[in-house]
């Protein structure tokens, strides 16, 4: 029995690698703020969100719409998808209640481990079907629908009852029947476990053997006691106190007989352990969702569901996109930013410092990794083509872990990105190729940038490169889109990026007067 909440037809693996840029990704893009607002402290959270978000990119639009939906019913139903995951948890927190020795290498103990572990599962079970009966109905997505009335079927009242009366037969409280032929050596082979009579058809051929004694006793009753039969001579011995050896050697005549059964019922223990393991990973990331769209509609941020489209169609059109981990830090709301892009592989970014340049290319990526892995994304809408690839190459701060010079060790971040590339990737560039003169690093950056157009990659870059971004304005034609970080007459930043060609100043001044130049200062 699958779940299927986070693909259609496959089980979500978290044992999966994730991409090859992990540690980029998620330094660049600050991934571990979201991650924390989903998890909200709990490490099993943390840890599924975290793998299904970075591994998003390998969805198709199908596999993300059908997530969509899925997360939809989650909102709307939002404590009946925090108890299922409570249901999910506290079965995957049983088995640490059930201590596996080295005993449980035996057949008897496995039983009895397996015994006691199924007679605390099903309860659990039982609470599990409970809480569908009540709210199936309620959930309209493929996959909840689907998924209820596999367990609505699958755990009917017959399965209960029967499992039920199977684990009381293998608790063997009235002891083991076994039967077995003489092997090779004189030694026992083919041992097998037979079932006892019920009680009641026990006492009643006691009662014939005490009616059929009594009556041999009375040769005029010789007849009837044949009627009623003896039971044949049954041989029997008593193990002594202290017959260690014995009571050894019949402990494992016993483990020999319940061996199969010990198996078997402990592969169906494994059985059932591993769907509440996959459940409460899969359910792990909707309560995950569910917690950060409750953080952002408590705190009145717009939410869409976006509209993803095949890599073919190269669409991209936001509208109100703003950073989502900013906001999670701080108080306010943060401003959001449109664009529209849709026959454009260039998005150049200029203007004023601290304008909110670094943090609308953060937005982007992070809405990208959120829309392909099915999430929900911070803004009113959001159209973008999927990729499967998803690239940074920010400026790094020099530290004593460089072996060379910052332009080196951008050149070689560079030289592995290119190793990985698809012609479906975007790659967001943060001030790259800075570290050397103006005209040097703009040259370099200009080759890199057209001989990736070549490939069709998607392109947003934030530069203070004025000779990079006017180059490829005159030359752009409309092929690429320019954006510049909005500056007031008298230097106040909205925060906001418009269309415009590029200025060949980016406001230092300003950033420097805020600073040293203060109301005292002024006035002087």
């Amino acid at each position: 029995m699958k779940a299927y909440l986070l693909h259609r037809n496959q089980v979500f693996d978290l044992k999966q690698p994730l991409p090859w840029n992990e540690e980029a990704l998620t330094k660049d893009l600050e991934l571990n703020t979201l991650f924390n607002a989903m998890a909200k402290g709990d490490k099993r959270i943390f840890e599924v969100a975290k793998t299904v978000v970075l591994r998003g990119l390998e969805n198709d639009v199908e596999a993300i719409r059908y997530r969509q939906d899925i997360l939809k019913d989650c909102v709307k139903h939002a404590a009946v998808i925090r108890e299922l995951y409570v249901i999910a948890v506290e079965a995957m927190e049983e088995e640490k209640k059930h201590y596996f020795s080295v005993l449980y290498r035996y057949p008897d103990w496995v039983l009895r481990y397996s015994v006691e572990f199924s007679e605390a599962l099903l309860k659990i079970i039982k609470k599990l079907r409970k809480l569908v009966d009540s709210h199936a109905g309620e959930f309209v997505s493929e996959g909840w629908s689907t998924l209820f009335a596999t367990l609505q079927r699958e755990l009917s009242d017959e399965y209960f009852s029967r499992v039920q009366h199977h684990l009381e037969q293998l608790k063997f409280s009235d002891g083991v029947l076994l039967s077995a032929e003489l092997g090779p050596g004189n030694k026992g082979a083919d041992y097998t476990l037979h079932a006892l009579h019920p009680p009641h058809r026990r006492r009643w051929e006691w009662l014939k053997w005490l009616v059929a004694g009594w009556l041999t006793r009375f040769s005029r009753w010789e007849r009837v006691a044949q009627r009623f039969g003896r039971q044949p001579s049954v041989f029997e011995f008593v193990l002594h106190p202290r017959d260690e050896s014995g009571a050894k050697a019949l402990a494992e005549i016993r483990n020999q007989g319940i061996s199969l059964v010990a198996n078997a019922l402990a592969q169906a223990v494994d059985h059932v352990r591993s769907f509440f393991n996959m459940l409460g990973t899969e359910l792990a990331f909707c309560v995950g969702c569910v917690n950060l769209h409750e953080h952002l509609t408590q705190k009145r941020e717009p939410i869409c569901f976006p509209l993803p489209v095949a890599a073919g169609e190269r669409r991209f059109s936001i509208r109100g996109l703003y950073d989502i981990c900013l906001t999670l830090s701080i108080k306010q709301r943060v401003v959001g930013n449109d664009a529209s892009a849709d026959t454009q592989d260039l998005i150049i970014v200029t203007g004023a410092n601290q304008g909110g340049k670094s943090t609308f290319l953060r937005s982007v990526g992070i809405a990208q990794l959120m829309m392909q892995c099915g999430m929900f994304v911070p803004a009113d809408s959001f159209c973008s083509a999927i990729y499967d690839g998803l690239i940074t190459h920010y400026k790094r701060e020099e530290d004593t872990s460089m072996k060379s010079g910052k332009l080196d060790e951008e050149l070689s971040r560079m030289s592995a990105i290119v190793d990985h590339l698809t012609p479906h990737s975007m790659i967001l560039f943060n001030e790259s190729f800075a570290a050397t003169n103006e005209r040097e690093g703009s040259e370099i950056a200009r080759q890199i940038v057209t001989a990736l157009l070549e490939r069709r990659v998607k392109i947003i870059y934030v530069t203070h490169l004025f000779e990079l971004a006017r180059g490829f304005h005159q030359k752009s034609n409309g092929t690429a889109l320019f954006l510049r970080a909005e500056r007031r007459a008298d230097g106040a930043r909205t925060f906001k990026l418009v269309e415009g060609e590029p200025l060949q100043t980016s406001f230092g001044e300003d950033v420097y007067n805020s600073i040293f130049a203060g109301p005292a200062r002024s006035q002087c």
